[in-house]
């Protein structure tokens, strides 16, 4: 769909903005690349030009934040994420409640699952998006054209027509899907329905409250407010680390997990066979209860998109007797997301455990 082409649309986005304007967050990615090999257009060219495009629509009951930290998502760091947050929590304190944030495919799920725990307990309503194609023909040198094959204007208008509804909750729209953020995979590198997920979702997508009243927000801010400084020092420092089984010897992920031993206390992401299947040795047990010792979180995840871990089989049961924690059906961006905001949140490993155990018991779904 073309922005010449969709007048119901326009007609649904001006009814769904009618109790508060969108705040647009553009953070770069393909939908603002152009030319050949595709390039990122400066934020003071492409702006202008997507403003335009929206004003000519009758779209305008669309606001901005400010950002200057626009790159390529493939470079995002744990400090970018926290920028990103920081940016909408500031707009949530001012009274802003509909958010969308323009990114690139690369990462999208990370960010999108990150902001999902970070805004968990609020009534806030954020969409992710991004597109596979740019926003403007990349073969039109001359002048910036909307490219009418391109997903991107697609996915900006179904987004914003999300976000203007204000259903509280953190989703990512992607291709004329949405789903809570924490559930979706990029499962494609080219094709323009490159993401999928799921609606099964438990915490933190049963988190967000339609009904905050004045006093349960002003709270649910001061806390958040409290902890910026914690947040934003632990940033620099925080890493999540992956751990990749193929069919090697063992002794590849003894080597692995030792090299982390001597890492602040961080996230460990074991990502096994199937349901969570892992080779055992004596030595890699042993390796897990040092790194418990130590204070990493050692979760369990699936080379598998979706279905999750679980401990039916011994070839994978085995670590859960050596505190490694089960990721559950949580996707590897999920996972990447709540370590994360622990080790940013949380200062002490038994805390991030405690936390881990909270959002396990907000778990109300019935798995499928």
């Amino acid at each position: 769909m073309s922005p010449t082409s969709s007048t119901t649309s326009r007609h649904s986005i001006s009814n769904a903005l009618n109790e508060g304007a969108v705040q647009l967050l553009y953070a770069g990615g393909t939908f603002g690349c152009h030319g050949r090999p595709l390039a990122p257009i400066s934020a003071e060219v492409f702006l202008p030009k997507l403003r335009e495009i929206l004003n000519s629509q009758k779209i305008t009951d669309i606001a901005w934040l400010d950002n200057d930290l626009i790159k390529d998502s493939s470079q995002l760091t744990p400090a970018d994420f926290i920028h990103f947050y920081q940016l909408v929590l500031s707009a949530y304190a001012s009274g802003q409640r509909r958010f969308v944030i323009i990114t690139g495919t690369d990462t999208l799920s990370y960010l999108g699952a990150f902001l999902a725990e970070a805004f968990a307990g609020s009534d806030v309503c954020l969409v992710v998006t991004g597109s596979m194609r740019p926003l403007f023909d990349a073969d039109c040198l001359a002048d910036y054209e909307v490219d009418i094959q391109s997903d991107a204007w697609d996915n900006l208008i179904g987004s914003i027509g999300i976000a203007g509804f204000g259903e509280p909750g953190v989703r990512i729209h992607f291709a004329g899907e949405a789903w809570p953020a924490q559930t979706v995979q990029k499962t494609h590198s080219h094709d323009l329905m490159a993401f999928t997920g799921h609606h099964r979702a438990a915490y933190p997508a049963n988190s967000y409250n339609k009904r905050l009243t004045k006093s349960q927000r002003q709270h649910w801010l001061e806390d958040q407010q409290a902890l910026w400084p914690q947040i934003e020092a632990n940033s620099s420092q925080t890493t999540v680390y992956p751990i990749y089984c193929f069919p090697n010897a063992v002794s590849v992920l003894e080597n692995q997990l030792n090299a982390l031993m001597s890492a602040p206390a961080s996230g460990i992401v074991m990502i096994g066979f199937g349901a969570g299947n892992v080779p055992y040795s004596q030595a890699l047990a042993g390796l897990l209860e040092q790194a418990y010792q130590h204070g990493h979180m050692v979760v369990s995840a699936s080379q598998c998109a979706f279905g999750g871990v679980g401990s039916d089989y011994a070839a994978g049961s085995w670590q859960y007797q050596h505190h490694v924690i089960s990721g559950g059906r949580l996707t590897l961006p999920a996972i990447y997301a709540r370590l994360l905001w622990l080790h940013l949140r949380f200062e002490t490993p038994a805390r991030r455990r405690q936390r881990w155990s909270y959002s396990l018991n907000q778990d109300t779904v019935v798995r499928s």
